[in-house]
C-alpha cells in the first residue's frame, strides 16, 4: 500500500505531504482546486510519462516522492523532473531506469481514470480482460498459440515469396546458368592472378634476365680468372698457414664456408639461367589467361575471392530454382502440420476463454445487481470464425461485451447502450472481480462518479468500501454519497497569495468531514439542515 506521498513544485502544488492509511481514502475539493493534480503526481511516481509542463512556474524542477509497502518491504520511490528535460527515477535512493521503476510500481498500485471508461468501450480490450481473469491458465495457452502463429506466418510468408518470385526466377535461370558456366569453364583459383602476373613479368623481361644471369655466372665461375677461382686460391693460402694461429684457422674455416656457398649459388644461377627461354606462345597464353581472369573479376566482384563466392551463391540459387517444386511441396507440408497444431492450440485457448467468460458473466451480473442494475444482463459474445480473422497472434477469438439494461431488449455493445454513469459502474464491477485476482494492494480512482448521483452514488460508495476491505483505495470524488463511506477523508483547497496560487491538502477531523460533506450537499451556503443531512449520510454509510 501507499503510506506517504510528498509533492514539491508540481503544477500548482508548492509543497504537499500526505499520509494514506488502509481502507477507503477519500479526496474532495472544489472544482479547480487541483484534485486531479494529486492523481497526476501519484501516477508520475508510479512510472507514468514525464512532462516538463508539470513543473511549477518559476521553478527548476518538480519532485514527487512516495513511500509504499509491498510484501512486507518498504520502498521509497522518487521522480524528479527538470526544466532541462532530465528525468531521474530512484528506488530507495538508488537511480534506476524508468522501466525498472514501472515494473515495481505495477505491483504496488493500479490507477483508474477516465481513460479506463474508454478502454472498456473498445472491443479490442475485451479479450485482454477475459485473458486476465484466468491469467495463470490462459497465459500459457495464449503463448503457445502465439508461438505457433509466428511459425505459421513465417512459413506462409516464405511460400508466398517463392510463388510470387517463381516466374521472375525462371526468367533469370538461363542468365544465371550462363554466368555459372563462364566461371566453371575458367576454373579460377585463389592467387592465380598473382601467379600469372609474376609469370608475365618474367616472360616480358626474359632476355634481360638471361643476359644479367649469364654475366653474373661468368664473373663468378666461367671467366679467367673468376671470382670463385680467386676465392679458391685465397683459401689455399690460408690453409697452408692455419696451423700457426687459431685466428688464421678461423679465417680459413669461414672462407671455406663462403667458397662452398658461392660454389652452390653459382650452380643455382646457372640452372635458373638455363631454364629461361623466351616463348611468344607462352607469353600470349599468359596474357590471354590474365584477360579472362580480369573479365571475371570485373563482372563478379573485383577479386578472385569474390568471383568464387559469387559462384557458390548462384550455384545455391540455381539449385533452389531448379528444385522449387520440391521446396514448395516441403513448405506446404510444414504449413499443414503447423496449421494443425495451431488449430488445436486455438481450440484449447478458445475453450479456456469461454469458460472464463461464463464465470465473468455470472460475477459481473451479480456485481451489477449490487450496483443497482435491476433489470440488466451482461454477456460476452464470441464471434464465429466466418465473421472473424481465422488466425491471429491472439488465436481465433474475437469477442465483445454486450449488455441490456431493460427487460425484453436485445443485448447490444456497451458503446451503443451504456451511459457514462453505467460505464462507471460496469468498470467498477470489473475492478471488483479482476482486482480480487491480482495482488495489487492499492487501487486509485479518479472520475469514478461520472454520470451518477443519488441512490446509485451511495451504492458505488458501498462497493468501494467493500473493495477497500481487500485493497487500499484512494478515490477522488465530488459526490457526498461516495465521500460519506470514506475511512479517511482529505480536502484539497486552492490558496492565492498575491500573484501566487498554490494547492494545499490536509486530512479532515470528524467535525471537518461533516462540514465538507455538507458543502458537497448544499454548495457554498452550509445550513443546519445540510449539516444534519451530512451527519445522517455519514451515519447511514456505517450501517
Amino acid at each position: 500500500m501507499i503510506s506517504h506521498i510528498r509533492i514539491k513544485d508540481f503544477a500548482i502544488i508548492d509543497h504537499v505531504e500526505l499520509d494514506f492509511d488502509d481502507g477507503l481514502n477519500i479526496i474532495t475539493g472544489e472544482t479547480g482546486a487541483g484534485k486531479s493534480i494529486i492523481i497526476e503526481a501519484v501516477s508520475l511516481a508510479l512510472g507514468s510519462r514525464a512532462d516538463t509542463a508539470f513543473i511549477r512556474s518559476g521553478k527548476d524542477k518538480a519532485i514527487v516522492q512516495m513511500v509504499a509497502d509491498l510484501e512486507g518491504e518498504e520502498y521509497v520511490i522518487t521522480r524528479e523532473l527538470s526544466t532541462s528535460g532530465k528525468n531521474v527515477c530512484k528506488i530507495n535512493d538508488e537511480v534506476v531506469s524508468l522501466a525498472q521503476l514501472s515494473k515495481l510500481c505495477k505491483k504496488i498500485a493500479d490507477v483508474h481514470g477516465q481513460y479506463d471508461h474508454q478502454s472498456l468501450l473498445n472491443p479490442e480490450n475485451h479479450l485482454k480482460l477475459i485473458d486476465s481473469y484466468h491469467g495463470k491458465v490462459i497465459s500459457p495457452a495464449a503463448e503457445a498459440a502465439s508461438a505457433l502463429y509466428q511459425s505459421y506466418s513465417e512459413i506462409k510468408q516464405e511460400l508466398n515469396s517463392l510463388k510470387s518470385n517463381q516466374a521472375d526466377t525462371e526468367r533469370k535461370r538461363d542468365f544465371m546458368r550462363f554466368e555459372l558456366d563462364e566461371i566453371e569453364k575458367a576454373k579460377p583459383y585463389l592467387g592465380e592472378d598473382k601467379e600469372l602476373s609474376d609469370k608475365l613479368n618474367l616472360l616480358q623481361n626474359s632476355e634481360r634476365i638471361y643476359q644479367n644471369l649469364s654475366g653474373a655466372y661468368d664473373l663468378l665461375y666461367a671467366s679467367t680468372p673468376s671470382s670463385l677461382e680467386g676465392l679458391g686460391k685465397s683459401l689455399h693460402l690460408l690453409q697452408e698457414i692455419s696451423g700457426f694461429s687459431p685466428d688464421i684457422l678461423a679465417f680459413s674455416d669461414e672462407l671455406s664456408d663462403a667458397y662452398y656457398k658461392l660454389e652452390d649459388l653459382t650452380g643455382e644461377i646457372r640452372k635458373y639461367r638455363d631454364g629461361i627461354a623466351f616463348s611468344p606462345e607462352l607469353l600470349e597464353e599468359t596474357i590471354k589467361r590474365l584477360n579472362i581472369l580480369d573479365t571475371l573479376k570485373r563482372k563478379y566482384g573485383g577479386s578472385i575471392e569474390n568471383v568464387l563466392a559469387y559462384q557458390l551463391k548462384i550455384t545455391a540459387d540455381l539449385d533452389r530454382i531448379e528444385n522449387i517444386d520440391a521446396t514448395l511441396d516441403k513448405l506446404n507440408k510444414r504449413l499443414t502440420q503447423v496449421e494443425q497444431s495451431l488449430s488445436e492450440a486455438c481450440k484449447t485457448l478458445t475453450g479456456l476463454r469461454k469458460k472464463a467468460a461464463e464465470e465473468i458473466e455470472i460475477q459481473i451480473n451479480h456485481q451489477l445487481k449490487e450496483l443497482n442494475f435491476k433489470d440488466s444482463f451482461f454477456s460476452v459474445k464470441f464471434f464465429d470464425e466466418e465473421t472473424s480473422e481465422k488466425y491471429t497472434a491472439n488465436g481465433t477469438d474475437r469477442v465483445e461485451f454486450l449488455i441490456t439494461t431493460n427487460k425484453g431488449e436485445t443485448p447490444k455493445p456497451l458503446v451503443k447502450i451504456a451511459s457514462g454513469g453505467e460505464i462507471s459502474r460496469i468498470m467498477l464491477a470489473f475492478k471488483q472481480i479482476i482486482g480480487d485476482l491480482d495482488s495489487i494492494p492499492t487501487m486509485i480512482f479518479d472520475e469514478i462518479d461520472v454520470g451518477i448521483s443519488g441512490i446509485t452514488a451511495s451504492i458505488v460508495g458501498k462497493k468501494l468500501l467493500d473493495i477497500s476491505k481487500h485493497h487500499q483505495i484512494i478515490c477522488i470524488t465530488h459526490l457526498p454519497q461516495i465521500a460519506a463511506f470514506g475511512d479517511h477523508h482529505y480536502k484539497i483547497d486552492k490558496d492565492t497569495e498575491g500573484e501566487i496560487t498554490r494547492t494545499i491538502v490536509y486530512p479532515l477531523s470528524q467535525e471537518e468531514k461533516i462540514k465538507e460533506i455538507a458543502r458537497l450537499l448544499g454548495g457554498i451556503n452550509i445550513t443546519e439542515i445540510t449539516l444534519k443531512s451530512a451527519e445522517e449520510l455519514l451515519s447511514l454509510s456505517k450501517n
